[in-house]
């Protein structure tokens, strides 16, 4: 899927004294996670909230009504960042296995990983919607952490929301 890509472009970036975190953009299905655990391969520490969910909760609609799911991805997330926070103080090399669909989110934790000490490389995913949809309707039919079920309303509403990195310092791969 990412034959293409220059992974130098990332390793290069790698030091024992500054380390990198590697912030994962795009919109489900877009390959973040198959991304994420290529650079896992290469050492980084991956920090996924899909995962979270399931390890604590159980896999969405199943083990726990669709409700609850803003709610375990709050707690999720809290727990990932403060272990992110860890990660960079011990040096390690982080990719963090989200959808960083909004600007301001995206931000914020760009100004958390440098007050702690670290460097970040935004890579966003771009994928034809059309792509998506056919990406999803196969993920769908998995059970487990990383194939949340996607439906044609839900994508729509992500891709509605969506807000495409602009002028970020972004690192874009047309997948």
């Amino acid at each position: 899927m990412f034959e293409k890509f220059n992974f130098d472009l990332i390793y290069r970036e790698r030091d024992d004294l500054t380390p990198l975190v590697v912030m994962m953009c795009g919109v489900a299905g877009s390959g973040k996670t198959t991304f994420s655990q290529r650079l896992e391969k290469e050492g980084f520490f991956r920090l996924s909230i899909d995962e979270e969910i399931w390890a604590t909760n159980g896999r969405f609609g199943i083990d726990f009504p669709m409700e609850m799911i803003e709610e375990y991805k709050k707690e999720a997330e809290r727990k990932l960042r403060n272990q992110l926070i860890k990660l960079i103080q011990d040096k390690q090399q982080v990719v963090i296995d989200f959808s960083f669909w909004n600007r301001v989110r995206r931000e914020q934790y760009k100004k958390l990983i440098e007050k702690y000490g670290g460097k970040w490389k935004l890579i966003y995913l771009k994928v034809h919607p059309d792509d998506l949809r056919e990406r999803l309707k196969i993920r769908n039919k998995r059970f487990d952490a990383n194939a949340f079920p996607i439906t044609e309303e839900v994508l729509i509403s992500y891709l509605n929301g969506f807000e495409t990195p602009k002028e970020e310092g972004e690192i874009v791969i047309e997948n």
